[in-house]
């Protein structure tokens, strides 16, 4: 993450995620106005570093373990900067621990992934903006298939080819 002191400070105790997505700040609260005009939905500002425009969409992380399942949710909005490092960052823990039961292998993994897809779709078409005043955004960091991390996903597909091929050379 970054330095930043509005990253550090601890989230409310209602909602608030656990692991390591309580290193996100609440999201901010949004006035009944948009830009002082009454009648005019808000345009939500990021709630990492307050830019402009944002996307509000939900971004996800899985982890299987052997015969329970964690999830993990943050929702936004978030700026272009800031939602595409929360979606590499929770893809990357996703590929990395989200394997490991069978219904995580075959149907929550999978279901996870193509929806951080549709969330960096999402925020890659926001314009480039500035943080507010004193705040700062995320880092990006590496795109997820430069991160090795990443690569512990061919392990399960591996294992299925491995046993697909087995059951076929042991059918006949």
């Amino acid at each position: 993450m970054t330095n930043s002191p509005y990253l550090s400070q601890p989230l409310p105790a209602h909602g608030a995620p656990h692991g390591p997505l309580a290193t996100y700040p609440a999201a901010p609260p949004q006035s009944p106005f948009g830009y002082g005009q009454p009648g005019h939905a808000p345009m939500p500002g990021c709630r990492v570093c307050g830019a402009q425009p944002a996307e509000n969409f939900t971004v996800r992380a899985h982890q299987g373990l052997l015969v329970v399942m964690r999830f993990e949710k943050l929702d936004g909005p978030f700026c272009r900067t800031c939602g595409r490092a929360v979606v590499r960052q929770m893809t990357s823990r996703t590929l990395l621990l989200g394997w490991w039961s069978p219904l995580s292998l075959v149907a929550v993994t999978p279901f996870t992934l193509v929806w951080n897809l549709i969330a960096h779709r999402k925020f890659s078409k926001l314009p480039a903006s500035m943080p507010a005043p004193g705040r700062q955004s995320l880092p990006e960091g590496a795109p997820v298939y430069r991160r090795p991390v990443a690569y512990v996903a061919l392990i399960p597909v591996a294992w299925a080819v491995w046993a697909i091929t087995g059951l076929i050379t042991h059918a006949g």
